[in-house]
């Protein structure tokens, strides 16, 4: 039995290490996808996970393949294509470690995933289902991508989803909140930034929350408010969690360990989400943000998921 199934994108980050006089950057290559980085989180954090998706049958689709597979993933959902090429981002970082991205994916072998080729058998196996909305930003992975969360509902799987923006990938913007809109409401479980409700809603994190309660039928809405920290809310509780002072070179990746982070701390608590208190909150919470904190000092997503005990011990000094 898995924890976590997750169907998405697997990727190569390439980030800015230094930059010449004229402007030109030097770039390292990470492992990315935000599926994946979320993946590599829960595992990291004991527990069993499976990934569905695409890579090409190139250089970087084997490393991605082989990086999941020591990360302690499953990796047979994992298909190669040799007619596409491995997805590539290209990350620009500011003073601050935010991020600028440009994308090489016209089409990459992410998006190239058909339902027919989707392992249902990880769904069958899996206690929770995970997408996020780069999956549906082109066919065939768009159709693949609504028919597995729709037979995973089916089954009775518990449904999580992390918007991702990414604007560069969408013909418009009007379509990425159309999708994303869309995938909200299939969700139990809701990571979000509050520039996607931003973006969304024009309003505050709370007044997001309140949105993903109320009008899409979310259990349990996360926002993730930078180095602010972070807000959770259930029908029936809710609690704001600061975050530590860090001191971020990357922010790549962060959100998504926050997200594998926040539900491998709700699959310890072992409760329904309808029964989870504040106190349960704040424990889901406050590792969560610590974990995600700490992973902006280093460079990339998977390379940058601290260890558990790392976690724990700067919890203890907040």
């Amino acid at each position: 039995m898995y924890d976590v199934v997750a169907l998405g994108e697997l990727l190569i980050d390439f980030s800015t290490s230094l930059t010449d006089a004229d402007g030109y950057p030097t770039m390292v290559a990470h492992p990315g996808g935000a599926p994946g980085n979320f993946l590599a989180t829960l595992s990291a954090y004991g527990k069993k996970t499976a990934f569905l998706g695409k890579v090409g049958e190139d250089a970087f689709g084997r490393l991605l393949a082989d990086t999941i597979k020591k990360a302690g993933i499953e990796t047979k959902g994992i298909s190669m294509d040799s007619r596409y090429f491995t997805t590539l981002a290209f990350v620009t970082l500011d003073g601050n470690g935010e991020r600028t991205f440009s994308f090489a994916r016209k089409p990459g072998a992410d998006t190239q995933l058909s339902w027919e080729e989707v392992n249902r058998t990880l769904i069958d196996e899996a206690k929770i289902f995970h997408f996020g909305t780069l999956s549906l930003t082109d066919e065939p992975i768009r159709t693949a991508t609504q028919k597995a969360i729709a037979y995973a509902k089916a089954q009775g799987k518990l449904i999580t989803c992390d918007p991702n923006l990414r604007k560069p990938l969408w013909k418009s913007e009007q379509e990425a909140a159309e999708q994303i809109l869309w995938s909200l409401s299939q969700a139990d479980i809701v990571k979000i930034s509050d520039d996607e409700v931003d973006f969304l809603w024009r309003c505050s994190p709370e007044e997001g929350a309140e949105k993903l309660l109320l009008e899409h039928g979310v259990s349990l809405a996360m926002v993730t408010l930078g180095p602010k920290g972070c807000y959770l809310k259930t029908a029936h509780a809710n609690i704001h969690i600061p975050g530590p002072s860090v001191h971020p070179v990357d922010t790549t990746g962060a959100g998504d360990i926050f997200g594998g982070s926040a539900l491998s701390r709700f699959l310890e608590l072992d409760k329904p989400i309808c029964h989870l208190t504040e106190e349960d909150l704040a424990y889901i919470g406050r590792f969560a943000v610590t974990a995600a904190s700490l992973s902006t000092e280093k460079p990339g997503g998977i390379p940058s998921i601290p260890e558990k005990k790392q976690v724990l011990k700067e919890m203890k000094s907040l």
